[in-house]
C-alpha cells in the first residue's frame, strides 16, 4: 500500500482522523473541490450541512475511482465549510457517518483540515471536499 496514517504519541488525540500519512507511490490523485451536486449539476440537500457533506463525499469517491483510487490511498482531505462555527461540528460528522461504510471511509480518517470560509462559488453551497492520493 502506498500510503501509511498514524498519530505520533505528544499528538492531540483522540481526533476523528490521522494526523500524519505517508506516502511512498509515483501516482499523485487530486481531486478538486467536490460539492453536494449531482451529475446534472442539480444541487443536492440545500440547507442541509450533514447531506452536503455526504454527498460531496460521495462525489469524491467518484473521482478516486475515476483514477483507479479509494479512500484507502487518500493521503489528505481538505474540507471548506461556509459560515463555520463549532457548533456545526455534529452536523458534520452525521453527514461524514452517513457515509462511511458506504465509501469504505477509514477510521480514523485521513489527515483533514476543516476551513471555516464566509462563502463558496455558489449560494447554496455549504461545503467543498478536495482530496489527495497516491498510488503505487
Amino acid at each position: 500500500m502506498a500510503v501509511r496514517r498514524f498519530t505520533p504519541e505528544g499528538m492531540m488525540q483522540p481526533v476523528p482522523y490521522h494526523h500524519v500519512a505517508v506516502g511512498t507511490g509515483t501516482r499523485h490523485v487530486h481531486v478538486s473541490g467536490q460539492i453536494a451536486r449531482a451529475a446534472d449539476g442539480s444541487p443536492s440537500a440545500p440547507g442541509d450541512l450533514a447531506g452536503q457533506v455526504a454527498h460531496a463525499l460521495r462525489n469524491t469517491a467518484a473521482g478516486l475511482a475515476g483514477a483507479g483510487a479509494t479512500f484507502a490511498d487518500v493521503l489528505r482531505l481538505t474540507f471548506y465549510v461556509t459560515d463555520w462555527e463549532p457548533e456545526k461540528i455534529g452536523a458534520f460528522m452525521e453527514g461524514v457517518e452517513q457515509v462511511s461504510v458506504e465509501l469504505g471511509l477509514p477510521r480514523p480518517m485521513p489527515p483533514a483540515s476543516l476551513i471555516g470560509v464566509d462563502h463558496l462559488f455558489e449560494p447554496d453551497v455549504l461545503v467543498e471536499v478536495e482530496a489527495t492520493a497516491l498510488l503505487d
